[in-house]
């Protein structure tokens, strides 16, 4: 059995103590090829990120940078431009042959919270080597607005894989030609490429970007923030638009997307040589996102994009990223947008679930 770990494996997992919790995992944790990680009770908040390095804990690295220690269980504030490591409630204990890598969670992207899974002994962010036993830790940094954050709270998820699963370029063109991955022409090319709108079919606004100094998020809080005291509307009528560097844009992919049921995706970005920019971390997407099965008709990925040195033109239908494709190790047993809560099936451009866009914008 080789391909993504779906829900009712990872049920599965959970019983067996591979998959290990305190207070135990929740079934609304469990997505349909991820598992949802939860923050303990503490942050620390340190002086650099930091990865734990060969035959070296994370907790043995936290005693060397820490600067001080949040408690978090009243609810405290992640500050903007500050590095936190938060032990989570979950821990593994994988088999040989399981590995697992983890990302932010979709609404954490839309926020431009950096948030990476750190292990013992890693020496990468968001990589878990098969047989690892041991806890684990989210590394937070908010980059555009500080947050309100609370224990239980899951800013990023995890998913498991036995042996290889990410599918050839000859076999996303075979499965292309079965079932529409894409709207419009395919560019497949290690992944699905898939490029930026700046010409939308109604209007001119294509994006937004962050403000620079804004009042605190409450993670909690869905709906309740005003769009315009956070961000300020990206509006073009060109087809392109100048991006600023340390800006962060929300934009949205000129094509729809599908992720037929048996399958899986992660958001990988496009080569650096292309531009200044990189689209942001946040990048699964699970089996049905898009899909008839679940309700969709293809949608659209949004696009967490940060300029880095110099200021860079950005044109409609530019390639800025590509969606490399997995095999599911067993059809799961339920489907992103089928009957759980999934607040982005059918999305266009939109920001994370906390916003509403008001009169105003």
């Amino acid at each position: 059995m080789t391909g993504v770990l779906a829900s009712q494996t990872l049920r599965s997992m959970i019983d067996a103590g591979v998959i290990c919790a305190e207070p135990p995992v929740l079934a609304e944790q469990i997505q349909p090829a991820s598992l949802d990680l939860r923050l303990g009770q503490v942050a620390y908040r340190v002086r650099a990120s930091f990865l734990a390095g060969h035959g070296r804990s994370v907790a043995e690295r936290i005693a060397e940078f820490e600067m001080h220690r949040v408690d978090l269980s009243a609810g405290a504030v992640l500050e903007k431009g500050c590095v936190y490591v938060i032990p989570l409630m979950e821990s593994l204990a994988l088999p040989p042959g399981i590995t697992a890598v983890a990302n932010a969670k979709s609404s954490t992207g839309r926020l431009d919270l950096l948030t990476r899974t750190i292990a013992d002994g890693g020496v990468e962010f968001d990589r878990i080597p098969e047989g690892y036993a041991g806890p684990l830790y989210a590394e937070v940094c908010p980059r555009s607005f500080s947050v309100l954050v609370r224990p239980g709270m899951r800013l990023n998820q995890i998913r498991f894989r036995a042996g290889q699963a990410v599918l050839s370029d000859a076999e996303l063109h075979a499965l292309h030609r079965k079932e529409p991955l894409v709207s419009g022409e395919a560019l497949i090319s290690e992944g699905l490429g898939f490029s930026v709108d700046l010409r939308p079919s109604e209007g001119d606004l294509v994006g937004y970007r962050a403000k620079p100094h804004t009042g605190v998020i409450d993670l909690d809080r869905i709906g309740h923030y005003a769009a315009p005291d956070y961000w300020e509307e990206v509006r073009t009528s060109e087809g392109r638009i100048i991006l600023d560097p340390g800006a962060f844009y929300i934009l949205v992919s000129r094509e729809s997307v599908t992720i037929p049921p048996d399958c899986a995706a992660e958001m990988a970005p496009y080569l650096a040589m292309v531009g200044e920019f990189r689209v942001h971390y946040a990048g699964f997407f699970d089996p049905g996102f898009g899909h008839s099965a679940a309700g969709g008709s293809g949608s659209r990925g949004v696009l967490e994009v940060r300029c880095h040195e110099a200021p860079f033109v950005l044109e409609h239908g530019q390639v800025v990223g590509r969606l490399v494709y997995e095999r599911m190790s067993v059809l799961p047993d339920m489907l992103y947008g089928a009957g759980i809560a999934s607040n982005y099936q059918g999305q266009g451009l939109k920001l994370s679930k906390h916003f509403r866009v008001d009169s105003r914008s």
